[in-house]
C-alpha cells in the first residue's frame, strides 16, 4: 500500500480525493482545520475500505502548524502522493484589501503548497517515484476575470508545478496541476457548473493513465 497526504481534506475537492484514493487502497493522512469533520471522514473511510488513516489538525497559514505537516511528509511511513488542495478565496480587489487577509491568502494558497512540496520531494527522489498534485485554478491563466490576488496565488501554483515537472519529472516524479474552472465547492456555489466528483475523477483518470509514461504536467 502507498500513502497519500491530502490538505484541505475536510470538504470539497479534498474530501473527494480522500474517498477516491481510499477506494484504491491507499492509506491516507488527512489535513485540515476542522477536526470533527476530519475524524468523521476518517471513520467512514476506515469502515468502507479498511485503510489506515491519520488525522492532522492544522491551519496552514500558521508557520508552526505548517511545519508539523512538513515534518510528517519527511517521516515514515513515507508519503507517496501529495495532494496540495487547501486553499481559499478573498472577495474584493487590491484597493480595498486588508493586508492581513492578503498575507494569509498568500500563505495558504502559495507558500504552503510550495513548502510542503519541498518537504516531500527529497524522499520521493530517493525512492525514485512519487506523485504531487497541485490544485490551482483556471483563473491562473485568466487573471483578467478575477479581482485581487486570488488568480495570482493560483498562477504561482501553476508555474511552480511546471518548473517542478521540468526538474523532477524525468526522475520518476509525477507532477499534475489541476485547473478547475467553475466548480461547485465551498468557495464557489455557482449553479449549473461541474460537480466536484466529476472534476476529481477527470483529474485522476489523467494521472493513472499517465503513470506508464514519462510523467507530464496536466492542466485539467
Amino acid at each position: 500500500m502507498t500513502t497519500a497526504l491530502i490538505t484541505g481534506a475536510s470538504s470539497g475537492i479534498g474530501t473527494v480525493y480522500a474517498r477516491r484514493l481510499a477506494a484504491r487502497n491507499h492509506d491516507l493522512v488527512l489535513v485540515a482545520r476542522a477536526t470533527d469533520r476530519l475524524n468523521t471522514l476518517a471513520e467512514e473511510l476506515r469502515k468502507a475500505h479498511g485503510v489506515t488513516i491519520e488525522v492532522i489538525t492544522a491551519d496552514l497559514t500558521d508557520a508552526a502548524q505548517l511545519n508539523l505537516v512538513a515534518d510528517r511528509l519527511r517521516a515514515d511511513p513515507p508519503i507517496d502522493i501529495l495532494v496540495n488542495n487547501a486553499g481559499a478565496g478573498l472577495s474584493g480587489g487590491f484597493a480595498d484589501a486588508n493586508p492581513i487577509a492578503l498575507e494569509n491568502l498568500l500563505r495558504l494558497n502559495s507558500l504552503a503548497p510550495t513548502l510542503l512540496t519541498t518537504a516531500v520531494l527529497g524522499g520521493m527522489l530517493k525512492r525514485g517515484h512519487g506523485s504531487i498534485v497541485n490544485i490551482a485554478s483556471a483563473l491562473a491563466i485568466l487573471p483578467e476575470y478575477a479581482h485581487g490576488i486570488y488568480a495570482a496565488t493560483k498562477s504561482c501554483v501553476l508555474t511552480m508545478s511546471q518548473s517542478l515537472n521540468a526538474e523532477v519529472g524525468p526522475q520518476g516524479i509525477y507532477v499534475q496541476a489541476v485547473l478547475p474552472a467553475a466548480t461547485r465547492t465551498d468557495i464557489s456555489k455557482v449553479p449549473d457548473v461541474m460537480e466536484v466528483d466529476d472534476l476529481v475523477d477527470a483529474a485522476m483518470t489523467r494521472r493513472f493513465h499517465a503513470r506508464a509514461a514519462l510523467p507530464q504536467l496536466h492542466a485539467d
